[in-house]
């Protein structure tokens, strides 16, 4: 089974920091939003990765070369035309079974059943109150016979959380095929809801699976909501402390951290070389080489290379900033 990861977005609701930097580089819980993903794909035996990039793409892949052994493929989306758009662009990459993993999200989920299923396509789902920001199956009898992108109302609460299995690569791409020939868009752009509805018209037999834990890190307050989350679940690392410094975890201290007379965490990511001094951070993930004075810091974001003086409350920094308030 190989993997196709479309990673080609602009990612502007995380401005600044995507700025310099594409969405599935910025870190949660001590690595890359990327890194969570294609560490799960290490685990279920994915030898082979397909990355469809964009924006800054060259820094995803010096990323992936630089950490991970797959065999890597690199298509670049010059024109972002949607989802369905992107992975047409990898078409010859799309032969047999394919696991597709939109990055901007964090999940866990049985991935490994995968390779005993004998459905035609999978869509990974949680139910949630209001659907209506994202994607919705709907289901007869365990089949899915409908996938509504953006739905209107609260009916259907099914959530596609961007995780979806083809047994068949080459089915999917003749769907794209399809909406591409007859300009079939939503919105204006070719989405993977519609591709999966040609399949389910021509027969294909689609189930969904439930992931046990979702989340959305295309925005500051659901990145810092998955910080909290991947923190209490497994990623918490302590490090070396520091002089006269309280950690109330969890937290994860990257190596290289300096912090002197201040409180850290709950729920806080310090990234390598970051200097915390005479401050109270909590809620809050600062990244590489940032340094930290003075501050009571909360429910923040801080980029690489930042230095932050003076006495706030909430910062949303992207990298190379400076913020020196008397």
């Amino acid at each position: 089974m190989k993997a196709v990861l479309p990673v080609a977005g602009f990612g502007t609701r995380m401005r600044p920091h995507t700025w310099s930097r594409p969405k599935p580089l910025l870190n949660v819980a001590g690595k890359p939003v990327l890194a969570h993903a294609l560490d799960k794909l290490v685990e279920v035996g994915v030898d082979e990765v397909v990355f469809i990039t964009g924006w800054l793409g060259d820094q995803i892949r010096d990323y992936v070369d630089g950490e991970y052994s797959f065999t890597s493929h690199y298509v670049e989306q010059k024109t972002l035309e949607g989802q369905a758009h992107a992975l047409y662009l990898a078409r010859e990459h799309l032969v047999g079974p394919c696991l597709i993993i939109f990055v901007d999200t964090l999940f866990d989920a049985d991935l490994a059943q995968l390779e005993s299923n004998s459905s035609d396509g999978v869509i990974f789902v949680k139910e949630i109150d209001d659907p209506r920001p994202f994607g919705v199956v709907v289901e007869e009898e365990g089949r899915v016979t409908r996938y509504i992108e953006k739905p209107e109302g609260f009916e259907h609460r099914k959530t596609t959380v961007g995780v979806f299995y083809v047994r068949e690569g080459r089915q999917l791409v003749s769907a794209v095929e399809h909406l591409l020939k007859h300009d079939i868009r939503t919105k204006g752009e070719y989405y993977l809801a519609d591709a999966f509805n040609v399949m389910i018209q021509e027969g294909a037999y689609v189930t969904s699976r439930p992931v046990f834990f979702w989340e959305d890190c295309g925005q500051p307050d659901t990145i810092l909501q998955a910080n909290r989350y991947l923190l209490e679940h497994g990623h918490a690392r302590s490090g070396e402390g520091g002089r006269n410094a309280l950690l109330v975890p969890p937290v994860h201290i990257a190596d290289g951290v300096e912090i002197e007379n201040a409180v850290v965490g709950p729920h806080v990511t310090l990234g390598a070389g970051v200097s915390v001094k005479d401050s109270v951070v909590r809620d809050a993930i600062i990244e590489d080489g940032t340094c930290v004075e003075g501050l009571l810091l909360e429910h923040s974001l801080l980029g690489r290379n930042v230095i932050a003086r003076g006495c706030v409350r909430q910062l949303n920094v992207g990298d190379d900033g400076v913020l020196d308030m008397p």
